[in-house]
């Protein structure tokens, strides 16, 4: 089987882009980022995913500063309770500059190095149209650098399977591949229980009501 790189966060879209690797014939290779955020329940359950893939599984450390988002900084606010309009019009403070140039550059010379044909990524723009490193544009621009850059470049494919789907899409995806959604974490906020107002927990909330589902998140 041909091997790929998956960047796992630990969340529903990331766990749900793992399996759909898997069930396109893929031998998958789960990379995870300590890069400083609070919510770092979603490392554990990332290890979770993995695990329950049965996939080799990497956890590296990559120290942002911490002033860069409030993802970072537990003295900055996450928002809360916006509605989506608010959250759809500007660039939230959770934005992490940089953060999927930086983990794609990694997954990328992972995969050369494990001689993968390919690297997936769980981004979507419907739900978080607020962050530029989501959009289409970007992942366009990210793989002509590669070619150009990388010995292996143009032989190491970039797969956003993701990419044009809605959180609701994604859930079906996640459920038809056999995602483990129990073992998935959403929230921003580092809690030990999801918090139900940030803008993450507003769409995973929204699409499961949508679709007249129970979330296991909560059980």
């Amino acid at each position: 089987m041909k091997k790929c790189v998956v960047l796992l966060s630990g969340g529903l879209d990331s766990s749900a882009t793992l399996y759909l690797a898997r069930k396109k014939g893929f031998t998958p290779h789960a990379l995870t980022f300590n890069y400083g955020q609070r919510h770092k329940k979603e490392i554990e359950c990332a290890k979770k995913i993995a695990r329950s893939a049965r996939v080799p599984h990497i956890v590296l450390k990559i120290p942002f500063p911490g002033k860069m988002s409030s993802l970072l900084d537990e003295n900055k606010k996450i928002p809360s309770g916006r509605g989506i309009k608010k959250i759809k019009n500007s660039i939230p403070s959770t934005y992490v500059p940089a953060r999927n140039l930086v983990f794609l550059s990694m997954a990328f010379g992972f995969a050369e190095n494990i001689k993968a044909e390919a690297v997936f990524i769980g981004a979507h723009t419907e739900d978080y149209s607020g962050y530029p490193d989501c959009r289409r544009a970007f992942f366009n621009a990210f793989k002509k650098a590669v070619n150009a850059g990388m010995k292996s470049g143009k032989t190491i494919k970039l797969h956003t399977p993701l990419l044009g789907k809605g959180k609701k899409e994604i859930i079906k995806t996640a459920l038809r591949v056999g995602t483990p959604l129990r073992h998935t974490w959403s929230c921003y906020k580092g809690l030990k229980k999801p918090c139900g107002t940030c803008d993450s927990c507003f769409f995973r909330s929204r699409a499961f009501k949508e679709l007249k589902m129970k979330d296991p998140y909560y059980a």
